[in-house]
């Protein structure tokens, strides 16, 4: 059976990836859908054409990853996307936030996306698409978003050699780097700090980034990057020294 799997289901981006999906590719036999909040996926239900598949799943237990393992092996499915949504962020200085939160940042961003990448990949279809959920921050140092912004540079690097790797097996891995996108992140990122001015004015839209992850990834293209401002940002950071972007980031964060 053709099947999909997407992390984060429960909100945002990763939400709305499964409403892309089922849209898009009414063949598949079933999404796998994976959130913490079960009640959020259930919601999800009959918002699509496709069955779910409801996982409620903390991927970052060793339980979790254990019963992921336990139903791949069970049903033997053959995934045609991977979607690794899962993720949250934290604003505030080193050290001022909680050594949980940052800690807890590294392990739900970058190891428990490379567990289940890990755990997917021999049921990844040839030709199949995985689909990383990286940031614009990963383009840069983020003073007062650092651990973030370190742990989506991390899944940019990682996919982009993945990307690489899987080539022979005919399979396509995108990082999706958005900048700011109006969904609840930024109201959990915010129990610990202001998001600054400028990027409230840059929010995105949560469907029309999805859906151009889904366009770029069916395109093999492996970064995606949403609209001009972005667009702008991701070159400057590879020709402009980024001691110099700090200072500007600096003085529009008012610091």
């Amino acid at each position: 059976m053709k099947i999909a799997i997407v992390t984060g289901a429960s909100s945002g981006l990763g939400r709305e990836m499964v409403l892309q999906l089922g849209d898009r590719y009414g063949k598949l036999g079933e999404i796998w859908v994976i959130a913490r909040r079960e009640e959020r996926l259930v919601e999800l239900k009959g918002r699509v054409p496709v069955p779910l598949r409801i996982l409620p799943l903390d991927l970052t237990k060793e339980a979790a990853l254990y019963r992921l393992r336990k139903e791949l092996e069970k049903r033997n499915p053959e995934v045609v996307f991977l979607v690794n949504a899962s993720g949250y962020g934290k604003i505030g200085p080193v050290g001022k936030v909680d050594l949980e939160e940052e800690t807890g940042m590294v392990a739900l961003n970058c190891e428990a996306l490379c567990a289940v990448t890990h755990l997917v990949l021999p049921y990844m279809a040839k030709n199949g698409r995985i689909i990383q959920f990286a940031s614009a921050a990963a383009f840069l140092p983020q003073p007062g978003f650092a651990v973030y912004a370190a742990t989506k540079a991390f899944v940019l690097s990682y996919s982009r050699a993945l990307n690489s790797e899987l080539k022979p097996r005919g399979i396509r891995v995108t990082a999706v780097c958005p900048g700011p996108v109006r969904t609840e992140f930024f109201r959990i990122a915010e129990t610990t700090g202001t998001i600054p001015l400028y990027k409230r004015l840059a929010m995105a839209s949560p469907k029309r980034v999805a859906a151009l992850a889904v366009r770029d990834s069916a395109a093999g293209k492996a970064v995606s990057v949403y609209g001009p401002l972005m667009k702008a940002f991701f070159l400057l950071s590879k020709i402009l020294p980024h001691g110099l972007m700090l200072t500007v980031m600096e003085h529009l964060q008012g610091d």
